[in-house]
């Protein structure tokens, strides 16, 4: 089974209501959906966040190009040849290797991208060639697997104790853990927030707090003291965006509260530091945003070896399937708890992972299970 073709469809679609994080405001939900086809005519969809889709599309293209006529279940193969473009190489100049000269510096991040596209199809196109649900090919046995809704985003002039009845819906709807945006406002304006939050959600459901990198290593253990009265699960992102494995050495030991950290950095060889060191209780990554699925499982491999629980971020229609498989070794995957905050992930597919009762319900057909809504696609397409 050779692959023949890599087309890309960049979805956008406007938020109803514009919030921020710690970090940045976010005015509208994209989507770059991926087709990976071959000659036998079998298909696989992935999927990738980040921007500019522009670049990230383009990106496609050209390792489309590089990619025609490689094995679609060779999917380490195809990896490594897609990321030897991201480096100066011996012959890689002037493209002399039969790949393009190596990527400038400032593309990497949509490079990283657009590798996790073409690889989380290739591993729907496996689990198709198969005839198995991609949970199953790894060996995991759980159809239904623990997940937790993110809200509390940052929304302006709305008053610190609304997070708290946002959250109680989740509770609500069956969710058994909730976490919450922190970090942007004083101490005194999150210590409303999340005092708000543990008494509307009560003591039984667990809480964790999204930083989005707002402090110094001082003034986060001041800050994880603070709130630690509240019974918090995980402090994610603490540390400001500069701050390496050794500063978080530091935060874990002064910290009530463990640490969960991964899901901005591109590939294993940034992340191993941190699993290693032993600061992180929870480890994240994202297969739509850096690099993809194999690059995942890599990393949870090494997780696992290091006895640092997986948590992937988002897409709980792909990252299910990589939490069922490694049982013990995972948390859980992440969902967003309410549609609005991300209406292309919930729209866009027919079929697949079903998010109920605060358990991810993954399906038992071939790959990631996944249709597409094609009307919505034409929609909404870049």
């Amino acid at each position: 089974m050779k692959i023949t073709e890599v087309i890309t469809h960049p979805l956008k679609v406007a938020l109803q209501q514009p919030s921020w994080t710690a970090h940045e405001i976010g005015r509208d939900a994209t989507l770059t959906l991926f087709e990976v086809r071959t000659d036998d005519g079998l298909i696989g969809y992935g999927e990738v966040q980040g921007g500019p889709q522009k670049t990230i599309c383009n990106l496609a293209a050209l390792f489309g190009d590089c990619i025609k006529g490689m094995d679609a279940l060779g999917h380490v193969d195809v990896w490594e040849r897609l990321f030897s473009t991201l480096n100066p190489r011996p012959g890689g100049l002037g493209g002399w290797d039969g790949l393009p000269s190596p990527l400038p510096r400032g593309q990497r991040p949509q490079a990283m991208a657009a590798i996790g596209g073409i690889d989380i199809a290739l591993w729907d196109l496996k689990g198709k060639a198969a005839g198995m649900p991609v949970y199953k090919l790894l060996g995991g046995s759980r159809q239904s697997v623990f997940t937790y809704a993110t809200g509390g985003y940052y929304i302006e002039d709305a008053p610190l104790e609304s997070v708290a009845e946002e959250v109680a819906g989740y509770v609500e709807n069956g969710y058994r853990a909730v976490k919450i945006k922190t970090g942007a406002f004083s101490l005194e304006d999150e210590l409303t927030r999340v005092r708000a939050t543990r008494d509307a959600i009560g003591p039984d459901t667990l809480l964790m707090l999204d930083m989005n990198a707002p402090y110094g290593i001082e003034d986060c253990i001041a800050f994880a003291h603070a709130v630690a009265p509240f019974d918090i699960l995980w402090l994610e992102e603490p540390l400001h965006w500069y701050l390496q494995p050794e500063d978080y050495v530091r935060l874990a030991n002064a910290s009530p509260i463990p640490l969960a950290h991964g899901e901005r950095e591109w590939t294993r060889f940034t992340i191993r530091e941190f699993i290693n060191s032993g600061a992180l209780k929870y480890v994240q990554f994202d297969s739509t945003r850096h690099a993809g699925f194999t690059e995942s499982l890599r990393i949870a491999h090494l997780a696992e070896q290091q006895g640092v629980l997986i948590a992937p971020h988002t897409a709980p229609q792909i990252h299910g399937h990589l939490v069922s498989a490694f049982g013990d070794a995972a948390f859980g995957a992440e969902s967003h708890g309410g549609h609005d905050r991300h209406p292309i992930q919930h729209r866009l597919y027919t079929s697949g992972a079903d998010v109920r009762h605060g358990m991810v319900h993954l399906s038992d057909d071939p790959g990631f299970g996944t249709e597409i809504d094609w009307d919505f696609v034409e929609k909404t397409r870049t």
